[in-house]
């Protein structure tokens, strides 16, 4: 039931309605409720949902359900079951002015006259950026802007970083024991985690456009970097590798429909081998490296959005997971931690120079789950740049 308010009449070119804050919440939780199923399939795209409310009463609904194919408004106007004029249209996030894959999605809004619109967050795409909301009402269309702002903003917290910098929102994971420990002395690491994480896990992958592991992963586990635990599109797979090491027969390097594996190295590799790598269909980025001559993770994340990356998946072993704790690239932190402890082994993470209290990271906790007998900590790193 939804829940009752004292209202403000607003008079506007369209009419007389009255607005309610509460009831524009209710819908709107329904509208970001239907965009998160978008999560995985819409990349670069943002996740958006849209609900329309007339008399009281939903009669339409939609999402933005795949890349390149019809947006949340236009999929929720060709469900209604009735016309939407003079009703109420809820939408996360403001709607597009300009033509993409598709045509602009504030037009078809305009030419159904709903008598208001309600809006999440605005779209930070300077191609939109509060055009379509001038639209909207430059129409007589009733729009209110802001309902539920946080979360509309957090739901794509991946897509406005990309649009505003260019670089891929980076999740860095990894799974160790109660006392820290990615592996045992002897470099032992399978299964850390349980099964239920590790399905977790490959739900990870399946929502970002790309996993990145580095060349101790490769020569210690050969991971396929596949989604296989759960149903979903295959990440394409990085791998850093400063002096291409990699084995040529390497699961990663199999072809897959995930994308062409990517190799990101540095000048000290071999030409020779990269041109043999590059033969066979492997994509070779060769980037600066750092103080130490490794790949420099920082200079690595623009081109990965050049390459239309919005959000990368880290999946390191300790030095990978170092590098990126130091280069303060990562925005998100998903730790697995198992009820486990083996004392002596190698640890999750090394040192970051870091010789005070004080000069610690922070961590924000978001969630908490469980996952069989692990333990999930998903949050965000403080003190970190995150362009």
């Amino acid at each position: 039931m939804i829940p009752a308010c004292t209202g403000i009449l607003i008079h506007t070119a369209g009419g007389v309605f009255k607005e309610d804050t509460v009831t524009d919440e209710f819908y709107m939780k329904r509208a970001l409720q239907l965009a998160r199923r978008g999560e995985g399939q819409v990349s670069p795209n943002p996740m958006v949902g849209a609900v329309i409310v007339k008399n009281g009463r939903i009669i339409g609904e939609g999402y933005h359900e795949r890349y390149g194919e019809e947006h949340a408004e236009v999929n929720a106007i060709g469900n209604a079951g009735g016309t939407v004029e003079n009703a109420t249209v809820y939408i996360t996030l403001e709607p597009c002015c300009h033509f993409g894959k598709t045509p602009p999605c504030v037009d078809s809004l305009i030419a159904c006259r709903p008598a208001r619109v309600v809006i999440g967050a605005t779209d930070p795409n300077p191609l939109v950026a509060g055009k379509g909301i001038e639209a909207l009402r430059r129409q007589g269309i009733a729009t209110t802007v802001g309902i539920l702002e946080a979360q509309c903003c957090q739901l794509n917290e991946r897509f406005f970083k990309f649009i505003r910098t260019g670089m891929p929102f980076v999740t860095l994971k990894f799974a160790q024991t109660l006392d820290g420990r990615i592996a045992t002395a002897t470099g032992h690491s399978q299964w850390i985690s349980s099964l239920p994480a590790r399905r977790y896990t490959h739900r990870l992958r399946a929502c970002h456009d790309a996993v990145l592991v580095g060349i101790g992963t490769i020569a210690a586990d050969d991971p396929e970097l596949t989604v296989r635990y759960v149903r979903g599109r295959n990440p394409r797979p990085i791998v850093v590798d400063s002096e291409l090491r990699i084995p040529l027969a390497a699961k990663v390097l199999r072809k897959r429909d995930g994308g062409q594996t990517l190799i990101v190295t540095t000048e000290r590799s071999d030409p020779a081998k990269r041109r043999r790598l590059a033969e066979s269909g492997i994509e070779i980025l060769v980037v600066a490296g750092d103080s130490r001559g490794r790949v420099d993770l920082k200079a690595t994340l623009p081109e990965l959005g050049k390459r239309n990356l919005s959000s990368l998946l880290i999946e390191g072993g300790a030095a990978v997971i170092t590098s990126v704790l130091q280069s303060g690239i990562a925005d998100r932190l998903v730790v697995v931690i198992a009820p486990k402890i083996i004392g002596q082994g190698i640890a999750a993470v090394g040192d970051l120079g870091i010789r005070k209290m004080d000069e610690a990271l922070g961590f924000s906790c978001r969630k908490i789950t469980r996952r069989g007998g692990d333990l999930i900590i998903d949050g965000r790193i403080k003190g970190t740049d995150q362009g």
